[in-house]
């Protein structure tokens, strides 16, 4: 059987040509690639079926990565990785869960098998240039703006920090691009601030790039992935008499929180936050003097595959630490009790509840109040309780739960619910549909607070902060979904919030689809809900695959203007009083990077854009759940 070539060129995966060694070693199974090229070594087959990788492959990872599990990234996106990032993955990283049971020899050949060469062969790709002289230095005097994730979630740049207007946006052109080597995703929200952008990558590494040329200025190496955004916060903090030199911040899908120099990449301390086996770190923390409130989420729901895994211990939280120092403050759960054994599986296994909750979106800080507003996701495990799929509010002195508003009840999910007879599926079956989007906190024309949320079934709620949380309204942009509805990130200004909606052809799930797409952005008023202008996305998918036209990553407005990255690729900008688009910019494409190595853009997903000074930076490529892959870091300049 012949093994076919993904449909997509090397470059865009950061390899270098020729990188195979002449032969693997024993562990490949003796396969010969001597003479011959990257494009003919990737596509043997005869011999590669025969390494022993494919046989542990097919034994331990098949029944998740062919399209069983379709939160599971597919065998197609995992023959685009290099044997080391593989390795690193099933051995310390995100999969080392999964692959507890293989010996190290076994997780070498699947590497192998999955890339198709001997680890020996693998080289480092050719490294983006660094920065020297001018674009070496920082600029002190651009200090980090309170705007995005990490400071406020309605993710509004002021125009004298923004430099770009509706006017403007027009002559947006590509200023320069970063790759991301061996990777098939970019999913970090960029910052920026002292002149540089900070950001960090499916490989762990965090960078601090030249705002202007996105040269290199230094880098650190995370233990895993770096999903969330790098922050960056001021030498605003005393030690004494010394002033402490400014910092950023970041977590790892490990559940590492770091706190690292912003002007040289030195660690100034590492806390892990949750000891949980499936903990991940994937909302971003949040600052406010001298504090950080990190959002703890969980991968347990993928462990509930296995049908003889106790489903499920892990419960979300809120962590706050002393963002110089690293001291923990207090831990927060958003489910207070503690999950025992309440029942068993048909097969026997037992069923531990309650269980989930988790917090994968950042919180929202209310200074005025001292209290932090974040939303949950569904319970892992039968029954479900009423901390799902909820808005809850913290004190930020002690943690203290001050009140919860579940929208939706009964929704427990996990990934065995996409396995045909898997009993681990709660009785719930889902809908799974969690709070995901940040919450925002509006200030309506006569002086009155709202807390508004965005959910992944297409409703916008806002609840009254003084009322404890009481429901003011609901609206419903999107149709919803499992992938659908408000997914990452919506934004507020100008007397409007903005909703993105993804709604997904098809979500993937099994579920029949509710009524017609509302894929698009929406403007909403605050005091009301109604919507105020939608501009739907028109669907160029084409023969494009893993393509949809909605928006699921998050968005940022500036004044007269809303960035949104779609799922097809395409980075727009909106008219923020009509929906019409300014500016478009289609990513599927291999493009020219620093680096000299061709990148290639794809679905945007997870941190939307970094607007400062005349330039709008984002991610692009999102090679999970049915996404279109990508490894780029785009800069856009109107001068």
């Amino acid at each position: 059987m012949n093994r076919a070539l993904p449909a997509v060129s090397l470059s865009f995966l950061g390899f270098a040509a020729s990188a195979w060694a002449d032969e693997p070693p024993a562990s490949a199974g003796g396969s010969q690639l001597k003479d011959t090229s990257e494009f003919e070594a990737r596509s043997i087959a005869t011999d590669l079926e025969q390494w022993p990788g494919s046989a542990v492959f097919k034994q331990h990872c098949q029944m998740c990565h062919e399209g069983q599990v379709p939160k599971a990234p597919h065998k197609m996106f995992l023959q685009m990785l290099s044997g080391p990032t593989i390795l690193t993955a099933l051995s310390e990283g995100l999969m080392k869960g999964q692959a507890a049971a293989l010996t190290p020899g076994e997780r070498q050949q699947v590497a192998e098998y999955l890339s198709a060469a001997p680890l020996s062969a693998a080289r480092d790709p050719s490294p983006a240039p660094s920065c020297r002289a001018k674009a070496a230095k920082f600029d002190m005097t651009k200090v980090p703006i309170k705007a995005g994730w990490g400071y406020n979630n309605t993710r509004f740049v002021p125009a004298a920090s923004a430099g770009l207007n509706a006017a403007s946006v027009a002559r947006l052109k590509l200023k320069w691009a970063f790759a991301y080597p061996n990777a098939l995703r970019a999913r970090s929200q960029p910052h920026t601030a002292y002149g540089a952008v900070y950001v960090g990558s499916q490989d762990g590494v965090v960078y601090a790039l030249d705002l202007k040329s996105g040269c290199v200025r230094w880098t650190f190496k995370a233990s895993a992935e770096v999903r969330t955004a790098v922050v960056p916060y001021e030498a605003a903090q005393a030690t004494g008499a010394r002033v402490q030199a400014p910092r950023v911040y970041f977590g790892d899908v490990l559940a590492n929180l770091y706190s690292v120099d912003a002007l040289t990449g030195t660690l100034r301390w590492r806390q892990k936050l949750d000891d949980h086996a499936n903990a991940t770190l994937t909302g971003t923390p949040t600052y406010l003097n001298g504090m950080l409130y990190a959002p703890v989420s969980s991968l347990e729901v993928t462990s509930a595959a296995d049908p003889k895994y106790a489903c499920c211990t892990f419960r979300g939280s809120v962590v706050a630490l002393d963002a110089w120092s690293g001291e923990r403050k207090w831990k927060s759960y958003t489910i207070t009790e503690e999950p025992k054994p309440v029942a068993a599986t048909s097969n026997g296994t037992r069923i531990i509840a309650p269980s989930g909750a988790p917090v994968w979106n950042s919180p929202m800080v209310d200074a005025k109040r001292g209290v932090l507003y974040v939303g949950t996701g569904e319970n892992y495990s039968s029954p479900a309780n009423d901390r799902s799929d909820a808005l809850l509010a913290f004190r930020l002195t002690d943690g203290k739960l001050l009140w919860s508003n579940q929208r939706l009840a009964g929704d427990a999910w996990n990934v065995g619910c996409m396995m045909k007879g898997n009993p681990n599926c709660p009785r719930e079956n889902g809908p799974d549909v969690d709070f995901g989007a940040g919450t925002i906190l509006v200030t309506l024309p006569g002086g009155r607070d709202l807390v508004v949320a965005g959910q992944k079934n297409g409703f916008v709620y806002a609840l009254d902060p003084d009322r404890n949380g009481a429901l003011v309204w609901t609206a419903r942009p999107g149709r919803g979904g499992t992938q659908g509805g408000v997914h990452f990130g919506m934004a507020a200004g100008e007397g409007r919030i903005y909703a993105p909606v993804s709604d997904m052809k098809d979500a993937h799930d099994g579920r029949p689809i509710d009524g017609p797409t509302r894929a698009g952005l929406h403007a909403l008023d605050p005091a009301t809900g109604k919507i105020l202008w939608s501009t739907l996305a028109d669907d160029r998918c084409g023969e494009r695959r893993f393509c949809d036209a909605g928006i699921s990553a998050a968005i940022t407005a500036i004044p007269g203007v809303v960035f949104a990255g779609h799922m097809d690729g395409r980075f727009r900008a909106y008219d923020s009083t009509s929906g019409k688009v300014l500016f478009e910019f289609d990513a599927d494409r291999d493009i020219d990077t620093i680096s000299g190595v061709r990148a290639h853009g794809g679905s945007f997903g997870g941190g939307g854009p970094a607007v400062r000074d005349g330039f709008v930076v984002v991610n692009s490529g999102y090679g999970l759940y049915f996404h279109m892959p990508g490894n780029v870091l785009l800069a856009f300049s109107a001068r």
